[in-house]
C-alpha cells in the first residue's frame, strides 16, 4: 500500500568537488559535509587541498541542519565560479 523505498534528498549533505588546470599543475579538491554535532546542532566540515594529499580541515557550527546546509549551498556557488567541478 505504501511506497517505502528511500527518498532522494532534495539539499545536498555531501558534497565533493575538483578543479584541475594541467597548464597550471592545479589538481585540487574540496569536500563538505553537515554532520550533526553532540549539543543537537550541525557542524559544516570542511576539507581541501591538492589531490592525493591530506589537505586541511576545518568545523564550523550552526545552530541546526538548516543553517549548515545553506552554508554548504553558498560556499558550493562561490567555488564552482572559482572554477570547481
Amino acid at each position: 500500500m505504501f511506497d517505502t523505498t528511500a527518498q532522494l534528498e532534495v539539499f545536498p549533505t555531501d558534497l565533493q568537488m575538483r578543479r584541475i588546470d594541467v597548464a597550471r599543475n592545479m589538481r585540487r579538491f574540496y569536500r563538505m559535509s553537515v554532520q550533526p554535532d553532540l549539543f543537537g546542532g550541525a557542524s559544516l566540515v570542511r576539507e581541501w587541498g591538492r589531490i592525493g594529499y591530506r589537505g586541511q580541515m576545518m568545523t564550523e557550527p550552526y545552530a541546526d541542519e538548516g543553517q549548515a546546509v545553506t552554508a554548504l549551498m553558498k560556499l558550493a556557488c562561490v567555488k564552482k565560479r572559482r572554477g570547481y567541478a
